[in-house]
């Protein structure tokens, strides 16, 4: 990470014209990712595919078993 603070324009412009996905290391260790702006355009876009299809399953669900009371479950809570 030190050296990709030193180098930081050049990187940059490594994932945005080049295309080019770089790992930042810590002490050897992987601590984050540069990547090119399409490709976290496309993991956001799974991710939302991914969430519809859970709360597309969760709404069935709801429907099928039926839901619990608001104030059932806050009287459990203790609110």
């Amino acid at each position: 990470t030190s050296k990709a603070r030193q180098e930081f324009s050049q990187i940059v412009n490594r994932a945005e014209f080049k295309g080019e996905r770089i790992i930042l290391y810590r002490r050897g260790k992987k601590a984050a990712a540069l990547v090119p702006i399409e490709d976290l355009e496309l993991i956001e876009a799974i991710e939302d595919r991914i969430d519809i299809e859970e709360s597309k399953k969760a709404m069935a669900e709801a429907r099928k078993k039926g839901t619990i009371p608001w104030r059932k479950i806050k009287k459990e809570l203790g609110l």
